[in-house]
């Protein structure tokens, strides 16, 4: 058997502030589109969706919300970093708390490439029941935030 030199890591100060910068640059790098599109999208839901239709069709009271929410959250794609602020322009417009909460979850969970994505590793009818137990989940979930904060 061979041997390989593998280098050891620089634990210095210098060393450590040098590796922390670079994942840091790394990680950003790698978000940063996804969170202008989330401000984007906040900020356009912010300023055009009525609010007298948001608080009359998506309020905690409508049980179709929940599950909408969660269909809707299966084309879309972004990180949990991205969605954050389409969360907070919905909530600011009063959409229930729960129905938001299953937004974010579908869109980060159910989404349509990540499906893709798992389809690689899992065959057609467990991906089925992953997916089915998870929009269950998630539904389930928004109708008892609706419910303990509504």
């Amino acid at each position: 058997m061979g041997t390989t030199n593998i280098e050891a890591a620089d634990t210095s100060l210098h060393g450590r502030h040098d590796f922390a910068m670079n994942e840091v640059r790394d990680i950003v790098g790698r978000i940063w589109k996804w969170v202008i599109v989330g401000v984007a999208v906040g900020a356009l839901f912010h300023g055009y969706a009525p609010t007298a239709w948001i608080q009359a069709h998506l309020s905690g009271d409508n049980l179709w919300s929940v599950p909408a929410a969660v269909l809707l959250g299966v084309p879309l794609y972004s990180n949990a970093t991205g969605v954050i602020p389409i969360a907070e322009a919905m909530l600011g417009k009063g959409v229930a708390l729960g129905t938001v909460l299953a937004l974010m979850m579908s869109i980060a969970a159910l989404s349509l490439p990540e499906m893709l994505i798992l389809r690689k590793v899992i065959r057609w009818p467990a991906l089925a029941m992953y997916a089915g137990v998870l929009v269950v989940a998630f539904t389930l979930v928004g109708w008892g935030f609706n419910a303990i904060v509504g």
